[in-house]
């Protein structure tokens, strides 16, 4: 998307939807990255920092290898995998084990429960309670239609709608690679492909939510809210449900998940840094053994940055949860001149990046007004709870609509 931006709009054009290309691919991975090695940690006990050092390489190694093809292979096989483990999963909980009158039975008893009875519920062996409000899923949900855990009438979700719509808006037009993929196939083909595959991708996270999620919920395991914004909900029902194969079927969902992601991201960033970085303002003249050589080396070097990077972000004390929220907020100002350069003849370069950055800076000042003014001061808590995302993805991507429209008429 970066050189049609550059044919059409020029270099300062270009260098801005690069640099939200990037961001994009930077974000994308980190998420990656976060919730793989809080699993590996869940799973194993492998040190968290330690896990997401290492999962980067055995994406490195056959994405700098084999390259976009080894990706599309690798993928079949991954995802062919991926649905067999969530299709016993789903089995296991509705057929197996309980039934969908089971859960329904028991979500509107936990909707029941009271302060007490939580209290009682998550004790230890010595009758000493470690529940907090809040802090576990038990009794009625807050902004829910009476309180109930099986409604679409949600406050809560309706406002993780928003941020989730405005977010992957972000991703699907500045991640790279979504684009390459598609200008690798035939426009049909591509078409039928994106349309089947944002079908096919919506059953991963349903069917993990309907089946494991509403399990653990249902059950009143011992998860916190901290260890569920990590991405930890999934393994732990699984654990409990099969024992060890539980946790090793988990392991590899989340090696296949994370290499056939991370491949995709990895080969993203190489091409936009050969083909919008090297190639145009470095070495017009290159040639194709050393595009290939910066390739690979991209890939190599853009691993091993996003292992330290996840390093840091731990120490840091980011959650999947957090970072997955403010993904529009980053780049959601993009999505707006993107689709212009694409369908309207009017829309203008300088509007492109004013809108850009300046829909980005006021959503970075929009979180942080309506966070300090929600809750008083400022850290993670107060930055990553749901109003404050909310107004930040809103501001992104309705800033930069009105931005870019006023400059283009």
């Amino acid at each position: 998307v970066c050189e049609m931006v550059r044919a059409r709009w020029g270099t300062a054009a270009h260098l801005t939807f690069l640099t939200f290309c990037l961001l994009s691919n930077i974000v994308v991975t980190s998420m990656l990255l976060l919730g793989g090695a809080a699993t590996v940690n869940a799973l194993t006990g492998m040190n968290i920092n330690l896990a997401s050092f290492l999962i980067p390489w055995g994406v490195v190694l056959y994405s700098a290898v084999g390259g976009l093809q080894a990706k599309f292979i690798a993928d079949y096989i991954y995802v062919a995998v991926i649905y067999m483990i969530l299709v016993v999963c789903i089995y296991a909980v509705y057929v197996k084990n309980f039934s969908s009158d089971n859960f329904y039975d028991w979500l509107q008893v936990v909707k029941d429960m009271t302060t007490s009875k939580c209290s009682e519920i998550f004790s230890d062996k010595a009758g000493k309670s470690f529940y907090e409000e809040g802090a576990y899923a038990c009794g009625p949900v807050a902004g829910n239609a009476e309180g109930s855990y099986l409604t679409m009438l949600s406050g809560g979700g309706a406002v993780f709608g928003i941020i989730n719509v405005v977010g992957n808006f972000g991703t699907v037009f500045c991640d790279n690679a979504y684009w390459q993929s598609a200008i690798a196939a035939r426009p049909a083909s591509a078409h039928r492909g994106y349309m089947l595959g944002g079908v096919a991708w919506f059953a991963i996270p349903f069917s993990l939510a309907t089946s494991l999620g509403l399990c653990a919920v249902a059950l009143q395991l011992p998860i916190t809210a901290e260890e569920a914004a990590a991405g930890l909900v999934p393994p732990a029902v699984a654990a409990h449900l099969f024992g060890k194969p539980g946790a090793v079927m988990m392991a590899i969902m989340l090696f296949n998940a994370i290499t056939s992601t991370g491949s995709a991201e990895g080969l993203a960033v190489s091409s936009l840094v050969v083909y919008d970085i090297y190639r145009p303002y470095i070495n017009p003249n290159a040639t194709g053994k050393q595009i290939l050589y910066l390739s690979k080396a991209v890939v190599v070097i853009f691993g091993v940055s996003m292992g330290a990077l996840a390093v840091v972000l731990n120490i840091i004390g980011l959650s999947l949860d957090f970072v997955y929220l403010f993904m529009g907020i980053l780049i959601g100002s993009a999505v707006v001149p993107l689709w212009n350069m694409l369908m309207w003849s009017k829309a203008n370069a300088v509007g492109a990046v004013t809108a850009a950055w300046g829909g980005m800076a006021l959503a970075l000042a929009t979180w942080i007004i309506v966070a300090l003014a929600q809750d008083g001061e400022l850290n993670l808590t107060t930055l990553g709870k749901n109003e404050p995302m909310l107004a930040g993805n809103v501001v992104a991507l309705g800033s930069s609509a009105v931005i870019h429209t006023v400059f283009s008429l």
